[in-house]
């Protein structure tokens, strides 16, 4: 059983920068992953998503602000989070996948998921 576990959330000023990790207890370096986020009474939206071979995938509104990374060695997921804005407010979740995902943005693509960590840009 893959147990993902964020941390590196917290508040910042916009403008200012975080950086978001994900630890899996298993290996997942043949594993797809994404990050996504969710404010109150909307729907969970995709953040990036980086396929097995690192090949990074990124929603509009954070391309240019946001980097998705891993690191194999150490199991773990980051995000990179850059020029924070307000509306990048939101709980953060990381996602992964032993399978191969068509579109890295779909949630039921991903099998395990972590528990959030919440983000606040004032």
């Amino acid at each position: 059983h893959v147990q993902l576990v964020e941390s590196g959330g917290g508040s910042v000023q916009a403008g200012g920068s975080l950086t978001l990790s994900c630890a899996s207890s298993v290996t997942t370096d043949s594993y797809c992953a994404g990050w996504f986020r969710q404010v109150p009474d909307r729907e969970r939206e995709g953040v990036a998503g980086i396929d097995s071979d690192g090949s990074a995938s990124y929603a509009d509104s954070v391309k240019g602000r946001f980097t998705i990374s891993k690191d194999n060695a150490k199991n773990t997921l980051y995000l990179q989070m850059d020029s924070l804005k307000p509306e990048d407010t939101a709980m953060y979740y990381c996602a992964a996948s032993n399978r191969i995902l068509p579109e890295w943005y779909i949630l039921a693509g991903y099998a395990y998921w972590g528990q959030g960590t919440q983000v606040t840009v004032s």
